[in-house]
């Protein structure tokens, strides 16, 4: 099933062409990703899928409803996690997971749900003592209280530090684990890679390449750089055949290669192609 479905997105502001005709299909329960520089269009379009904001032209489908008729019943199956977020510093944790609740008519059990994002031991905490990592789960918290079919998820781990970011990682597969259906924007190349089942890539308003992240933008059948050394130098080969490639250096060298390494394009080398070439 189809959880969002988006024809000929677009939205300008004035001269400038913000979304210039976009198409989506994103499915129920999976994790997909928005991938572009700033300016590219993402955040207007994500705007649009969570209601906040009108369109110029397309048809947009998200759980079924047109968000910008959306209804009640709509917005209560629909869970945001911005950027930034305002809070009530103090006020606790339960206190505030709690009152968020009370916008929904069928919200999940409060305690349960801050179990679920780590938090539980920080139940009866001041929000101003949590530190930033925290404090993100918090905004998932909040974000999820209404038992959402779909979540928002928009540049989640910005500020993060590695350990935080790996901990935050586990709480979003965790989540779509259960179902939930997931639309995650972020400049982090490796958090799509090892959160999202797909990506797109947006330049100029425009998607200029979907897919898995192992093959999106013909990167699984890119070439191979095989690289070694010999003689006191560093030497590569890029090759289709890589494995054929090795097994003529073991017998180069009767065996073990030295310093060998083989490796394709990473998501980040794919991305950053696309966008050059869109620009």
């Amino acid at each position: 099933m189809t959880a969002i479905t988006v024809r000929g997105l677009t939205k300008s502001y004035g001269e400038v062409r913000a979304v210039r005709g976009i198409d989506l299909d994103i499915m129920a329960g999976e994790v997909f990703a928005i991938l572009g520089p700033n300016g590219a269009g993402k955040s207007t379009t994500v705007e649009i899928l969570e209601g906040y904001r009108s369109r110029d032209g397309g048809e947009v489908s998200v759980l079924g409803v047109d968000p910008g008729r959306a209804t009640r019943e709509w917005r209560s199956s629909v869970g945001i996690v911005p950027q930034t977020a305002e809070d009530k510093p103090e006020a606790t944790v339960r206190e505030i997971v709690r009152h968020f609740a009370g916008y929904y008519p069928a919200p999940g059990d409060p305690d349960e749900v801050i179990g679920k994002v780590g938090l539980g031991e920080k139940a009866g905490a001041r929000i101003r003592a949590l530190s930033g990592g925290q404090r993100r789960r918090l905004d998932v918290a909040l974000g999820i209280i209404g038992r959402p079919r779909l979540l928002f998820l928009d540049e989640p781990t910005t500020g993060f530090d590695p350990e935080a970011r790996r901990q935050f990682w586990e709480l979003i597969s965790g989540l779509s684990d259960d179902g939930t259906t997931i639309l995650l924007t972020t400049h982090y190349l490796d958090e799509a890679e090892a959160l999202a089942d797909r990506v797109a890539v947006v330049a100029r308003g425009q998607v200029v390449a979907t897919g898995d992240p192992a093959t999106l933008g013909g990167r699984a059948a890119a070439q191979a750089t095989v690289s070694w050394s010999q003689d006191g130098e560093r030497r590569s080969i890029r090759t289709d055949t890589p494995a054929r490639t090795v097994v003529e250096l073991a017998g180069r060298f009767d065996g073990e290669i030295p310093e060998l390494t083989v490796t394709r394009p990473t998501l980040e080398d794919i991305y950053l192609n696309l966008i050059e070439e869109t620009l």
